[in-house]
């Protein structure tokens, strides 16, 4: 190290707080190593490529281990279960599955009236399901059932293929009841069936990487769009009105603009019933709030207001005395499995393949999120197996399609739960309800259920809270929210996913169409390059050009990156290409003319026809003007300057550089391009490449390029990128090695460097 480069490391350690000053000087090095390029570099590390690895070699192999190790990965249960300790968590997994079992019979009875289907199959969907992932998921945190948005997408494919003008009776125009349940629950039962079995088909190619297209933001502009969605749907409970059925884009503003002019219809015990409800939840959520850290489990506020309900619904007569919709007929007992509707799945599949993604990716979303929480796993392609099994399995028994409750989740946790043993003891307390005790609840008030809903949907419409917060934070994801969030207000849960999906797609794409463009500078006593417009302490090396990219380039910005080059360069490249070409042409006919009157003087001094030999080419035209000129030295004065400056031009490369045909030179005489942010290159890549290299030539700027991560360089290699001109000579391993040559070989071509740079 120099006196000047220990000045220089000193200053810097000057303008530092003394702490980190004494930490600096703990870490100074000193490195000295020659100049690499990138054949240099290859030869130093013995780089040899990458050999395939044939995984799907091991797909077909055979053994008792591989066999047991597949059993392991997709029966999860038959490895935790045997190491379960009991002593330890079974206390806390008793009391975690009573709070969810006490949570999970008022949501599956509301949130099957949230589906369009009769209550009772709220109860077996929160029963089979659940013990179908006890065996099978891998998550031991997350609580499996019905859930609020997969309810509505359930409920606006009922409504609208069995909607209750297709069964209003003849005689008195009443709705036939039991046979649009009927139709309901078939098609329901099938849409689970096709939900589990395109869950299943994709966890088993492995396809669970799919959800990763799924941004936060999209997810939670979708689930704020659907709550929304949710509210609407209730207010037809909350008021005891009659609406009609609707679907498709725009039927939320039409179904609001109805509930609006049938307000003075309402039935005012329907109202008032939903209202006290409402204020119960309400308070009963905000004393558990409030007294969390002392109650040893949270007060089951919908079980006991369902409780409460059900019996001053039966004291006093509600349904009869004030016209107050109750459940109805809750049978006992489980239903027997019934094969799916083959002619319906033509209808369902759209349906089906979107409710598929949206509840792996709120599954996974919150199995993940404990898993970090606890230090554990979640295998996500087994995780769409466990729920699409769940679903398939319930579609056979009558449920309709389910995925993960973040509100049953987090009291699952809260209560002690460990693994999914908390799962199976919730769905067996379901089971006890099914057989023994559903029929109580014949009474309970629908407005009740729909109040329930209301108050539970606080935690999903707390999230337009997201709003302000990515104001500040990112714009980009804001947008995607937003347009999330009314594409599925407008064009109702399953084409608002679609559009929402195909915007966040073309954002990113656009945003790679527009990175941050940068021309790089040398930090002082350092071999970092920097943003010369941020770092003021960066500065432009003389006669070299440092160009960098924020984003790969490929068939989408390519363009826009040789454009942004062009101009961040400070020259018009295109402008002085054009002059070149352009002088060059003049003078090639200025060389045809002097030809032909060479050939009519020799012709006239000599008497005789004189065959001249003319090349077009500005080259062979210049040389032989050379010898032709030393020929006729006596042809005249104005012959004798053209052949003079037709030497003097051969000498200074053969008279076609920018100062012999009197153009400005740029201002520096090599290009480095900072390759590092390439992940991948394309054809279109590497021919713009090329074309960077052909027009800067032309120019007379030597270009060169850093900093290629090894892939690239394979991948440029099989494009043909490297010839007899471009070499990878012309790449280097850094951006400081780059430009520690270009300073040594100014408009020369790279030839073995043996510069030591010292960093």
């Amino acid at each position: 190290m120099g006196p000047s480069e220990a000045s220089g490391q000193r200053d810097t350690q000057a303008l530092l707080p003394v702490p980190q000053a004494m930490e600096l000087r703990k870490r100074d090095y000193h490195v000295e190593r020659p100049l690499l390029n990138q054949e240099q570099l290859e030869e130093l590390g013995c780089w040899t490529s990458a050999t395939g690895t044939r995984q799907w070699r091991t797909w077909f192999q055979c053994s008792r281990a591989r066999a047991r190790a597949l059993l392991f990965q997709h029966l999860p249960v038959l490895a935790w279960l045997p190491r379960y300790p009991l002593r330890d968590w079974l206390l806390g997994d008793l009391l975690a599955g009573l709070s969810v079992a006490i949570m999970q019979l008022p949501q599956g009875l509301a949130y099957a009236l949230l589906a369009g289907l009769p209550p009772v199959f709220g109860l077996y969907s929160s029963f089979y399901p659940v013990f179908v992932y006890f065996l099978f998921g891998t998550s031991r945190h997350i609580s499996v059932g019905t859930f609020a948005v997969m309810s509505v997408m359930v409920g606006s494919v009922t409504e609208s293929l069995a909607p209750d003008e297709n069964f209003l009776q003849a005689v008195n125009s009443t709705i036939d009841e039991a046979a649009r349940d009927a139709t309901r629950v078939e098609l329901a039962s099938t849409l689970s069936v096709l939900v589990g079995l395109f869950q299943v088909g994709l966890g088993l190619v492995r396809f669970g990487f799919v959800v990763t297209y799924l941004s936060e933001p999209l997810v939670r502009g979708y689930t704020t769009a659907a709550s929304v969605q949710v509210f609407v749907s209730q207010l037809k409970y909350v008021f005891g009105l009659q609406l009609s059925s609707r679907s498709g884009p725009l039927s939320l503003i039409y179904t609001v603009l109805e509930v609006c002019s049938k307000l003075p219809q309402s039935v005012v015990g329907t109202v008032v019933t939903a209202l006290v409800a409402g204020v119960v939840l309400v308070l009963v959520k905000l004393l558990n709030d409030k007294l969390h850290r002392r109650l040893p489990l949270p007060i089951p506020g919908e079980l006991l207001t369902l409780i409460g309900a059900t019996a001053i619904s039966y004291g006093v007569g509600l349904k009869h005395r004030f016209g107050v919709d109750i459940v109805g007929n809750i049978p006992a007992g489980l239903v027997p499995p019934a094969a799916p509707s083959p002619q319906l799945f033509a209808s369902l599949v759209g349906y089906a393949f979107t409710i598929a993604v949206v509840g792996f990716a709120i599954a996974i979303s919150l199995g993940k999120i404990f898993a970090l929480r606890h230090g554990y796993r979640v295998d996500s392609n087994q995780e769409l197996v466990a729920l699409g099994l769940s679903n398939l399995i319930g579609g056979i028994f009558q449920c309709f399609p389910v995925s993960c409750s973040m509100s049953r989740s987090l009291v699952q946790e809260g209560a002690g739960g460990n693994t999914q043993v908390a799962g199976a003891v919730s769905s067996l307390f379901i089971l006890i309800i099914i057989v023994k005790l559903g029929e109580l609840f014949r009474d309970l008030p629908k407005a009740v259920l729909a109040a329930a809903i209301i108050v539970n949907l606080k935690g999903m419409l707390m999230q337009f809270t997201d709003i302000p917060s990515l104001w500040k934070s990112n714009r980009m994801d804001l947008l995607i929210w937003l347009v999330t969030f009314v594409a599925t207000i407008l064009l109702n849960l399953d084409i608002g996913l679609a559009v929402a999906v195909v915007f966040s797609l073309l954002l990113v794409v656009v945003r790679t169409q527009l990175p941050h463009y940068s021309v790089l500078g040398q930090v002082t006593d350092t071999d970092i390059y920097q943003d010369v417009a941020e770092y003021s302490e960066a500065r432009e090396v003389p006669g070299v050009k440092v160009f960098r990219s924020s984003a790969t380039m490929y068939f989408a910005n390519a363009e826009l990156y040789s454009d942004a080059l062009k101009q961040r360069c400070g020259i018009d490249v295109d402008h002085l290409m054009s002059q070149k070409k352009k002088r060059l042409r003049k003078k090639e006919q200025k060389l045809k003319r002097l030809q032909k009157t060479l050939q009519k003087q020799t012709a006239a001094s000599e008497g005789t026809s004189v065959s001249i030999h003319v090349n077009t080419s500005v080259r062979d035209m210049e040389s032989n003007n050379v010898e032709d000129s030393k020929a006729q030295a006596s042809t005249g004065n104005e012959v004798e300057d053209i052949a003079a400056g037709g030497q003097e031009d051969t000498k200074a490369s053969n008279g076609s550089t920018l100062k012999a045909l009197g153009l400005p030179q740029p201002h520096f005489h090599s290009l480095v391009l900072d390759l590092s942010a390439l992940s991948f290159v394309d054809t279109v890549c590497i021919k713009s490449l090329k074309n960077i290299f052909r027009d800067f030539r032309e120019i007379e700027v030597e270009v060169y390029l850093a900093a290629c991560h090894t892939p690239v360089v394979t991948q440029l290699e099989a494009g043909h990128f490297f010839d007899a001109s471009i070499t990878k000579q012309h790449l280097f391993a850094s951006v400081h090695d780059a430009v520690l040559f270009a300073l040594q070989h100014p408009k020369s071509s790279p030839a073995n460097p043996v510069l030591m740079t010292k960093l």
